[in-house]
């Protein structure tokens, strides 16, 4: 883990990714949510109003981190609820259940900087260092 780095934006032809880092899989999967949504709003403009309970369950850690950001991407697209933070209460490399918090999107208050459809498992990376874990994953916008 990059010391007092949660995620820092990757330059990617054509699409965008990021890095996301923990000291643990829990803060690496709420840092890569943090990332993702940075790159769709201002995360400066988003006011904790609500919350979103959210289960993912998958096949191994890879397919979970995934399944996790298409997840929380998907509530964004279907309800309009955009993510501010989140925690995540339990989790193993095969399940996880989360609590997500944020408010409405509204695009007078929230614009929106990039549009991702998802993400994918394009060059997609969870490796465990001694400083923590990183991960690394590209978004199809």
């Amino acid at each position: 883990m990059v010391e007092g780095k949660r995620y820092e934006i990757l330059d990617v032809t054509a699409d965008v990714g990021i890095l996301a880092y923990g000291k643990d899989l829990k803060s690496l999967f709420e840092n890569a949510s943090l990332g993702m949504f940075s790159l769709i709003v201002e995360p400066e403009k988003i006011n904790v109003k609500e919350k979103v309970d959210v289960k993912v369950e998958s096949r191994n850690i890879e397919d979970l981190l995934v399944a996790w950001l298409n997840e929380i991407l998907f509530i964004f697209e279907t309800q309009e609820f955009i993510m501010k933070d989140c925690s995540v209460s339990e989790m193993d490399e095969r399940h996880m259940i989360a609590e997500i918090r944020g408010e409405h999107y509204n695009p007078e208050v929230h614009p929106r900087n990039v549009h991702i459809k998802a993400a994918t498992y394009h060059n997609l990376e969870i490796k465990k260092s001694n400083s923590g874990w990183r991960a690394r994953v590209i978004f199809d916008v």
